[in-house]
C-alpha cells in the first residue's frame, strides 16, 4: 500500500471537515448576517431561510462526522434545488448563471454520500462504543 493510500481516510476526514465548516458557515451568513454586509434572511424567508438552515445543520453535522451520509445527501439536494431554480434558468453553464458553488457543493456532497465520512468521524466513536459495551448490545 503506497503512502497515497494509507492516508486516504485521513485527507477524506480533511475534506470532509473543511467542506462542513464552510458550508455551516453559508448558512451562518445567510441567517446571522455572518461575515456579511447583507441583512440576514428569516428562517421563513423562502427559499433562503430553509436553505440557511440546512446549511447549518447539515454542515455542522458533516464537519463533525454524525449522520454524514443523511446529512450530505440532504445538502446535495438542496444545492441541486437551488442550481436548478435559482440559476439554471438566468443561463445554461454555471459559469455563466453564478451557479458554480451550488453545482459544486451538490456534487462534492453526493460524492460525501457514496465515500462516507473518513476518519474522525463522530459516527465512528459512536459505534465503537456500541460494539465495546455489551450492555448497549443487549437492549
Amino acid at each position: 500500500m503506497s503512502l497515497i493510500d494509507r492516508g486516504r481516510d485521513h485527507a477524506l476526514a480533511l475534506f470532509r471537515i473543511v467542506v462542513g465548516l464552510l458550508f455551516a458557515c453559508h448558512g451562518a451568513q445567510k441567517l446571522f448576517g455572518f461575515l456579511t454586509t447583507k441583512p440576514p434572511v428569516s428562517i421563513t424567508t423562502w427559499p433562503s431561510g430553509p436553505s440557511g438552515v440546512i446549511e447549518i445543520v447539515a454542515g455542522v453535522l458533516i464537519m463533525v462526522g454524525l449522520g454524514t451520509r443523511i446529512a450530505a445527501f440532504i445538502a446535495s439536494g438542496s444545492m441541486a434545488y437551488a442550481y436548478f431554480s435559482v440559476h439554471q434558468p438566468k443561463a445554461l453553464m454555471p459559469i455563466e448563471n453564478s451557479g458554480e458553488l451550488a453545482a459544486m457543493y451538490s456534487w462534492v456532497f453526493l460524492l460525501l454520500v457514496f465515500t462516507g465520512p473518513g476518519a474522525w468521524a463522530l459516527d465512528k466513536v459512536l459505534a465503537s462504543r456500541r460494539q465495546a459495551s455489551p450492555e448497549l448490545q443487549n437492549a
